[in-house]
């Protein structure tokens, strides 16, 4: 019997995932590019006749039994740089690249001489920002010490550790100075919100539900921001897109004006507050 070639297994996988991702083209793509241990350019470039790998098919058993592509093959690109990501992480989303696109806006080419990531998970935020200022430091703040190890190693991979810090805490007790850039994503999903089995069953909960109104978190942060923004500075605090009036009512209540920016698909994604 002739072995299953690339073109066929991916094929056939897809048909597979249709019921479980709403990518599946895409997702097995990424699951034989690692398989294959190349870039997904790579193998889309390869001659699809070539044998698939033996590796292939579990890897789409874990797809199919809802674990994410990510934690599959380990990685996740954001922004400009390709991040290692674990369960004990969660994985960075295309609309949290909201808050550096803004960022970029307001800082330009010069960019922030300082940054602070509160819940810096991966360090996504945190590392996008250094890697897209040459000339930046920064901190990253979480509660987790595994996810701080996860930071650790994308800073290190990323030659990054020598301009980036990452500290345990709670939000930013026990933190002095002051930040040029500010960036948050905090949970803010509704403690009774319905998610996809993929979220759900595999990302941590910590990073995603914040109390029943899913606003637990922007009411720690509001009464901070204060003394954390310098002079002239940003804040970028990623939000659910039906969050807005009510993180901008706690934001208020603190002295502070903000904006929204929406994100590609048009929906309200992001706080600025400006120093």
């Amino acid at each position: 019997m002739r072995p299953e070639t690339i073109g066929r297994a991916i094929a056939a996988a897809a048909s597979r995932l249709a019921t479980v991702s709403d990518t599946p083209r895409l997702d097995a793509e990424l699951l034989m590019a690692h398989a294959l241990d190349i870039t997904r350019e790579q193998m889309l470039l390869g001659d699809p006749r070539t044998p698939a790998p033996a590796a292939f098919a579990a890897f789409v058993e874990r797809r199919a039994s809802g674990e994410p592509v990510a934690y599959i093959t380990g990685s996740r690109a954001f922004w400009t740089i390709d991040l290692a990501v674990t369960p004990a992480v969660l994985i960075p989303r295309p609309d949290t690249e909201t808050l550096m696109d803004a960022a970029v806006e307001f800082f330009g080419r010069a960019g922030p001489a300082t940054v602070l990531d509160l819940g810096t998970g991966s360090g996504a935020l945190l590392l996008a920002a250094l890697s897209e200022w040459p000339h930046a430091t920064g901190i990253g703040v979480d509660r987790s010490t595994a996810a701080l190890d996860v930071a650790r190693g994308n800073a290190e991979r990323l030659g990054l550790a020598s301009r980036a810090d990452f500290i345990v805490g709670d939000w930013a007790d026990g933190i002095g100075m002051r930040f040029n850039l500010v960036l948050c994503n905090p949970p803010y999903v509704e403690s009774d919100a319905a998610l996809a089995g993929d979220v759900a069953d595999h990302e941590p909960h910590s990073a995603l539900f914040a109390g029943p109104d899913g606003l637990d978190a922007y009411r720690r942060l509001a009464p901070m921001l204060p003394r954390l923004i310098a002079p002239g500075g940003l804040a970028a605090i990623e939000i659910g897109h039906e969050q807005s009036a009510a993180v901008s009512a706690l934001l208020a209540a603190e002295g502070l004006s903000c904006t929204v920016r929406r994100d590609l698909g048009g929906r309200d994604r992001c706080i600025l507050v400006h120093g």
